[in-house]
């Protein structure tokens, strides 16, 4: 292993024992780098070299017509990387998760129908060594911007310069490019970035998705500044009108270079597309249900909404359609988060006791109209949970320095979340949890729960909604019936925020979401260095050698299969610590949509893909 890979495992493995452990499972390649089509976090990229269009598009879909997209916020930005706006960037213009990339484009595509692999778009080609100690990309002669320029390497390291200053652009970008040592022009298309000690696997991927702005366009004063003056990309679409707060208009760039290749084909149908922004929910839908907007999608998903708000005549009559699409992405977590960093909850014992006493059955036939589905770990409702299966030869070299710390059920793929009959006071589940607790050194005082020292056990739920307030209030109560307190306190946003930046709480709901490929993001989820940073997302305190250990078995992993077994361990560590309680998920995706808007017949393992949507010509 080289020296810097070396001191980077060394940064990662929460120590001696770890770190051997990597050393012993890691296997040098001796293929030698060179160009290739397409980069992906473990493995080969699943299209071939010459592949003419993603499976989840149709090459022959029409173009022409108008889309009109209706969002929830406000926006007062045209500018993709400033983080200075009072409120939030145009949604559609770069990286957008539902509509794309339709003004600024990245080095490479990522697909939507793999864990984590980039094909060429801008870059042409990518090219990397085995340890992955720099990355360097081909950019595609015939790419240009949108008024004609060319896009040259000058312009990716001019754009690189400009993202590197930290606090006046998305942060994201100026974090991966502290793991970069230098970046040069290479030949006559070439840029290369060679990588710091820093680096990781997942860096190469990271700066594939990298925007390319420009060269002059911006500069150090203004790449910071807000604006709502169109600006000049490489994307689809051109900026045509703005309403800031209202609407942007998008009309499609018809010298856009990128139409007919492989990652393009089949996308971007429309001539014309419209964001329409409105400041209340209830108003967005209403625009929907008139035909003021084509598609309804369900970000957060709402049972009580998707039964009952489509009793409208367009339903009726088949002119909006509503559809339920099935994905293979880990279901997003969300859960009641327990502050370790209190003592309340520094004991396991406790916090699985807790947990144990959510009664999801009560919830979701009295909250949710049972349509949601009981989450029980960190990756359900994909390959990388660990759920049901008995751990295999990897991971237990993986878990041998922490096996005590693990609960052997968890292990063995035996353990669930209790499964309640449904009344919130469940006899049974309620006796096991009081049995943990009084193994914890709790006692009965009155009709109280008291510690050793007659403090009692009370905590405060902190939630900022409504919603949160009721499935906060339905645990509350059966925590109740065995002498626990449990507060719900509702705040505005805020306050709420301001909050969980400062770990101010006992116990809050919040929510992660799911990828397919998890790496370095997680150590800010829960990763000892990340504990007591605030603004950090470990809402849960989490300090754990295992933890850090499984994050950089992870991130070192070179093929799926390990890297699934990687994900799995750290799966079962999680479970193990009872750090959350799961609430509920959908394993699904749902999407109401006017009937002239169509889609192909194939779903990406993400899920719906609106840019291959299109329109209906005879509409």
């Amino acid at each position: 292993m080289p020296s810097s890979n070396l001191s980077r495992a060394l940064r990662r493995s929460a120590g001696a024992a770890s770190f051997a452990l990597l050393m012993a499972m890691h296997v040098v390649s001796g293929a030698e780098a060179a160009p290739a089509h397409g980069i992906a976090m473990q493995g080969e990229p699943n299209l071939p070299a010459g592949f003419d269009h993603f499976p989840y598009a149709n090459p022959a879909a029409p173009k022409g017509g108008r889309m009109v997209y209706g969002v929830f916020g406000d926006f007062d930005n045209l500018n993709p990387v400033s983080v200075r706006g009072a409120l939030t960037t145009a949604r559609g213009i770069f990286a957008d998760p539902e509509f794309g990339n339709l003004v600024f484009e990245p080095l490479m595509q990522r697909s939507a129908d793999e864990a984590f692999t980039y094909y060429g778009l801008v870059a042409e080609s990518v090219e990397t060594d085995a340890d992955r100690t720099f990355v360097e990309f081909q950019l595609d002669p015939r790419a240009k911007f949108s008024d004609g320029r060319p896009i040259r390497p000058e312009d990716v390291t001019a754009t690189v310069e400009l993202l590197r200053v930290q606090g006046t652009v998305r942060p994201q970008y100026s974090n991966w490019l502290s793991k970069v040592a230098r970046v040069e022009k290479t030949g006559e298309r070439g840029v290369r970035f060679t990588f710091n000690e820093k680096a990781d696997r997942e860096l190469p991927l990271l700066l594939a998705g990298l925007p390319v702005l420009p060269a002059g366009d911006f500069t150090e004063k203004t790449i910071a500044d807000t604006t709502t003056k169109p600006l000049v990309g490489s994307g689809p679409y051109l900026i045509e009108r703005v309403e800031p707060g209202q609407r942007i208009v998008y009309r499609r760039n018809p010298d856009y270079w990128a139409r007919d290749l492989p990652t393009k084909r089949g996308l971007d149908n429309y001539d014309e597309i419209t964001v329409e922004y409105y400041r209340d929910q209830n108003a967005q839908f209403e625009a929907f249900k008139k035909g003021l907007t084509y598609v309804y999608p369900y970000a957060q998903p709402n049972p009580r909404h998707w039964r009952t708000a489509y009793d409208f005549p367009a339903v009726a009559d088949g002119r909006v359609i509503k559809e339920v699409f099935q994905t293979r992405r880990p279901a997003n977590l969300a859960a009641f988060f327990f502050n370790t960093r209190r003592e309340t909850f520094a004991d396991g014992r406790v916090r699985e006791a807790l947990a144990m006493l959510f009664d999801f059955e009560w919830a979701n036939a009295n909250l949710y109209y049972g349509a949601y589905r009981r989450l029980g770990g960190f990756f359900d409702n994909s390959e990388l949970s660990s759920l049901s299966l008995p751990e295999d030869a990897r991971e237990r070299a993986l878990l041998a320095p922490y096996r005590d710390q693990l609960d052997p059920a968890v292990l063995d793929g035996d353990w669930k979340p209790p499964v309640s009959d449904g009344s919130g006071s469940d006899r049974t589940i309620l006796r096991k949890g009081l049995a943990l607790l009084q193994a914890a050194g709790y006692r009965f005082e009155g009709s109280r729960l008291v510690d050793a020292e007659g403090r009692p056990l009370a905590f405060e739920i902190l939630v900022q909604s409504l919603e949160q307030q009721r499935i906060a209030l339905g645990w509350s109560r059966t925590l109740s019936r065995i002498g626990v307190t449990a507060k719900v306190r509702q705040v505005d946003d805020a306050q709420y925020q301001k909050r969980k930046s400062a770990f101010d709480y006992d116990v809050l709901i919040s929510a992660f979401s799911g990828t397919l490929s998890p790496g370095a993001e997680q150590l800010n989820r829960w990763g000892s260095a990340a504990r007591d940073r605030p603004g950090s997302f470990n809402y849960a305190g989490v300090a754990s050698p295992a933890v850090d250990a499984m994050i950089a078995a992870m991130v070192s992993a070179r093929s799926r299969e390990d890297f699934v077994s990687a994900v799995h361990a750290y799966d079962r560590v999680l479970i193990s610590g009872h750090y959350v309680v799961p609430l509920y998920y959908i394993g699904e995706q749902w999407l109401a949509r006017w009937s002239f808007i169509r889609h192909p017949d194939a779903t990406p393992i993400t899920g719906y893909y609106l840019p291959a949507f299109w329109r209906d010509p005879a509409n």
